[in-house]
């Protein structure tokens, strides 16, 4: 829509110049043939006009014509031509200034001379397109009784509109708006109603503050009012309803481009049955649009453009129905950017006065009706961004007057062929995609088309090759302003000669996607004067970096192209913006000469063969926010110099050969957002006085390196850090508790996709960001505008102490890895908090207790590992855990039992037992101990009893043991006799 305003501003400037030439060529041929007639202005009046010149600044000289006694003649004023009288005094910018003096920009500013007020007779004051610096409007505007029309607008005029406005009774036209928010501002508008005979009103850009009740009372009180233009006034609601309608004239109502706190749709704007305009567009709106139309009511509506409210509500068809009152002459129809379903109906046709119909970015469903065809003054049909499908009707080809045509991102079927182009005379945009890929466009190879002003063609995700569609061949533009965008449409040959005859037009090439072959062609001419974007990605093209000068963004990524970057790439191509040469074989170091491209904003020369040190050159690199050279062999340290880049956000060094001792490193790197430094052989500390020295960071990804120390707790006081990546290092000490207070993981993770990283376009290709993280042994990659999980990985260094309660407050923390440490202590009880949390690893560690029964809260849990710690206890089977049945993640628990395990808990815990049973239990316990404490007293005093005494007394002792021998001897002599006597009687005695 701003470029909207930029149109309207630029047209009114264009036409009101070309009008003052010729009337400036009427009234000369007018005064030649009357010059005996001339009317000699009033000598007060004339002396008043020098005092308004004196103070003013003149730097065009757009005054130079007040000269001589005859004000009347002078650039700018105009006389009754009984009175002589001034009755007209514009000064606009384009009426007076030469063109030659607008285009340098030449303005009159300084100040009104309150002498204007001597202008009694005065009735037109235009003012308009000036720079008054900032001056407020002078209050004795007021006095100027005679008025009729007043212009202040694009005068850069600021401060309160002064009441005194309202004095000007005879007001027909009043424009005090800018073509943006300016410090003009109004609190009492009473004043308004009180001009009775206003018609055109525009106050665009000038803060409102009263209440919408106040100014929309003072607005009812003007019947002969026609136009009505409010956008940018910063109002925050609209009345539902007047409490009596008295613009009964009302033409043309604006109140686009404010936000409303209340998105109510209102009904009294749809009751206006005078309306032919209407532009309710951004204002926040939202709920079912077709009931505010009333059937009848807006039977001569040329303009309706509720675009961009983004929650609007509505059946296209039972939208279309109630506008049936205005087919014949609504004219633009722009409703994008909500949330309209259904199928557009065959009565389309009806609308036979559409010049504009815009339904992008909704959820239309359905093919185009084939009654499209009758739209015969249909000039722009854009249906981008929806869920359409079927065929696109050949009937779109008898659009004769059709300019623009844009059919992106939908679900097309089917084969556009040239009877689809048949009649597109007019034919300047073509735009078409189709996200199941199933389009496809064949044209015969001998077709040329009839269109000649085609300058802009985006075909992207449909069947066009393998050969390059010859019949573009025939785009001409005399801006030298080419689109060319062919993306992923199945291309398989090498870039065609027709295309270096053109290049020197191009103002954007994209053929990424395809399996586009050969070598790179160096003859490229990209000379136009709109600093050309050249993607050619993701391709299969082989070659060295060619030198294009000119071209402002350069996207080879993913070709086969080798060999070093060229020496002299920054002076050659200095004007580059963006550079993209990732995944490719590219070999050598970087050039110096890159320190030449002071606009460049990003830079990826990751993935390649690249080597050497990091130069130390980025002092010239002042808007450089991105740096990716990760998956190189770089080696060395890091310049101090790459923070002194006040712009930089990105920077990615992973998987090289450098070395440097991180704790002094990283000195004043006030914005860098993301910091990726893993697998490297970096050493030392965490960097020290992070929240110093890297205050915004958000991403810390340091995996893979001989990192060792404890996790400072300054890390805690990064507001907007979401991912930590310490893993695979040396890192020892407990894990700070303040992690739990880190304002970044309370955060949803969708917070971070935009306002954080979001480097997009609608014009070129954006860096390709990218995130690796590890879950559950698997890799994860992010990409763009992927929402990556808020993650915490410490996992594989030697941590130790407990797991902090507080990390459980981390309510949207996606991801928390704390496997291979030496944590001790039990699982936080309240870790069910972390209801967003879809992978925790806390295997091989020293944990125990129970899994805690608020974790079956997770219910968006999917990857879990608890193995080889001292966890006991029955395995929750509540939401996620009943999906878990891979026993390895619980494996390494001998006291862990239930699914998925094989061991079953009645194995390892006795049944329940009542009260009376654990007393029964304890009077046995007791009785036991008695007994066996009686027996051992016994034993006891028996033992003591006994050898006590022999010990004791030496004449008992002998007799003891003489008694014990002779019952020796008594007992081997009774075995001897007993022998023989057996032997006898069972006949085994010898001789």
């Amino acid at each position: 829509m701003m470029s909207g305003f930029w149109r309207m501003a630029s047209t009114k400037i264009i036409f009101e110049y070309a009008t003052f030439s010729i009337l400036l060529l009427i009234s000369l041929s007018y005064v030649a043939t009357s010059l005996n007639v001339s009317t000699l202005c009033i000598k007060e009046e004339r002396i008043a006009l020098l005092k308004i010149r004196k103070d003013l600044k003149d730097p065009g000289n757009c005054l130079s014509s007040w000269i001589g006694k005859d004000c009347c003649n002078w650039m700018g004023i105009e006389c009754d031509n009984q009175t002589g009288h001034i009755l007209k005094l514009n000064l606009q910018n384009s009426r007076i200034c030469t063109f030659t003096s607008i285009m340098e920009g030449s303005s009159l500013s300084g100040q009104l001379n309150p002498s204007l007020t001597y202008l009694k007779y005065l009735t037109y004051l235009d003012l308009s397109y000036n720079d008054f610096q900032g001056i407020p409007i002078p209050k004795f505007i007021g006095s100027l009784g005679m008025l009729s029309y007043l212009d202040l607008s694009q005068a850069n005029f600021s401060g309160m509109v002064p009441s005194h406005v309202g004095n000007l009774s005879n007001l027909h036209y009043l424009d005090i708006s800018s073509l943006f928010p300016s410090s003009l501002w109004v609190r009492d508008i009473s004043w308004l109603s009180l001009l009775s005979n206003l018609q055109y009103l525009n106050m665009n850009s000038v803060n409102i503050r009263c209440s919408s009740t106040e100014l929309f009372q003072a607005i009812n009180m003007i019947p002969s009012l026609l136009e009505l233009h409010l956008s940018f006034c910063n109002l925050h609601t609209l009345p539902p309803s007047l409490p009596f309608q008295n613009l009964t004239l009302l033409s043309i109502l604006d109140l686009s481009f404010n936000d409303l706190n209340s998105t109510v749709i209102p009904s009294w704007p749809f009751n206006i049955s005078t309306l032919t305009e209407i532009d309710l567009s951004s204002l926040s709106l939202s709920g079912p649009l077709s009931s505010k139309f009333g059937r009848g009511n807006l039977c001569k509506l040329q303009t309706l453009d509720l675009s961009e409210n983004y929650q609007l509500t509505g059946d296209i068809s039972e939208l279309l129905e109630a506008l049936s009152c205005s087919n014949q002459t609504l004219e633009w129809l722009l409703l994008s950017s909500n949330q309209l379903t259904g199928k557009l109906p065959n009565s389309l046709w009806q609308f036979n006065s559409l010049l504009e119909l815009d339904l992008s970015n909704n959820s239309l469903s359905g093919p185009i009706p084939a009654s499209v065809g009758n739209l015969s003054s249909l000039g722009s049909l854009n249906l981008q961004g929806n869920m359409m499908n079927g065929e696109i009707p050949e009937s779109i080809g008898q659009l004769t007057k059709l300019s623009t045509l844009n059919l992106l991102q939908n679900f097309w079927e089917g084969t556009m062929t040239n009877i689809h182009f048949h009649n597109l005379t007019n034919l300047m945009s073509f735009s078409v995609s189709s996200k199941n890929k199933s389009l496809a466009l064949k044209v015969t190879h001998d077709w040329v088309p009839r269109f000649h002003y085609l300058y802009n063609v985006e075909i992207r995700d449909c069947q066009v090759g393998p050969a390059f569609p010859n019949w573009l061949r025939n785009l001409k533009s005399l801006l030298n302003d080419i689109v060319l965008v062919l993306e992923n449409v199945g291309i398989s040959e090498e870039i065609p000669l027709w295309l270096f005859n053109i290049s020197s037009q191009i103002w954007q090439l994209d053929l990424s996607h395809n399996e586009i072959f050969g070598y790179l062609p160096k003859a490229l001419n990209f000379s136009s004067s709109y600093s050309p974007t050249v993607n050619l990605a993701f391709n299969q093209l082989k070659g060295s970096i060619p030198l294009w000068s000119g071209v402002s963004a350069l996207y080879l990524r993913n070709n086969l192209l080798s060999g070093e970057i060229p020496v002299d790439i920054g002076k050659e191509m200095s004007q580059l913006t963006e550079l993209d040469l990732s995944n490719n074989y590219l070999s050598g170091s970087i050039p110096l000469s890159i320190n030449k491209m002071q606009s460049l904003s990003y830079l990826d020369l990751s993935n390649n063969h690249l080597v050497g040190e990091i130069p130390i050159f980025w002092m010239g690199l002042q808007r450089l926010g991105i740096i990716d050279l990760s998956n190189n062999s770089f080696s060395g340290g890091i310049p101090t110099s790459i923070c002194s880049l006040p712009s930089l956000f990105i920077l990615d060094l992973s998987n090289n050969n450098l070395s440097a001792d991180l704790s002094s490193a990283f000195q004043n790197c006030s914005n860098l957002k993301t910091l990726v430094l893993k697998y490297n052989r970096f050493f030392g500390s965490i960097p020290k006085d992070v929240t110093k020295n890297l205050p915004l960071l958000a991403e810390l990804l340091l995996r893979g390196n001989t990192l060792t120390g404890s996790i400072p707790e300054d890390l805690c006081h990064l507001p907007f850090l979401h991912l930590l990546d310490l893993s695979e290092n040396r890192i020892s000490g407990s894990i700070p508790a303040c992690l739990g207070d880190v304002h970044g993981y309370k955060l949803p993770q969708t917070y971070f996709i935009y306002l954080m990283y979001s480097f997009v376009s609608e014009d070129h290709v954006p860096y390709t960001r990218h995130i690796e993280l590890v879950f559950g042994g698997r890799i994860m990659d992010y990409i763009n505008q992927m929402a990556v999980h808020s993650t915490i990985d410490l996992s594989k260094n030697d941590l130790t102490g407990e797991i902090p309660e507080k990390l459980s407050e981390l309510v949207h923390l996606g991801a928390l890895n704390l496997s291979w440490n030496h944590l001790t202590g039990n699982i936080p009880s309240n870790i069910g908090s972390l209801t967003d949390l879809e992978s925790l690893d806390l295997s091989h560690n020293h944990l125990s207790g129970s899994i805690p029964p608020s974790m079956t809260s997770m219910t968006f849990l999917s990857n879990l590992s608890l193995s080889y710690n001292n966890f006991s206890g029955q395995i929750p089977v509540a939401n996620q855990f009943g999906t878990f049945s891979d026993p390895s993640i619980y494996a390494g628990n001998p006291h862990l039992c239930g699914t998925p395990l094989p061991t079953h808990c009645s194995s390892l815990m006795l049944p329940p037992r009542d009260e009376e049973e654990d007393a029964n239990e304890d009077d046995d316990k007791s009785e036991r101990f008695w007994l066996y404490g009686s027996i051992a007293f016994g034993y006891i005093t028996g033992f003591w009893v006994v050898c006590g005494s022999l010990v004791l007394k030496r004449s008992w002792r002998h007799a003891y043991f003489n008694f014990v021998y002779d019952m020796r001897d008594k007992l081997l002599v009774f075995i001897a006799v007993n022998m023989v006597r057996a032997k006898r009687r069972f006949g085994l005695e010898t001789n």
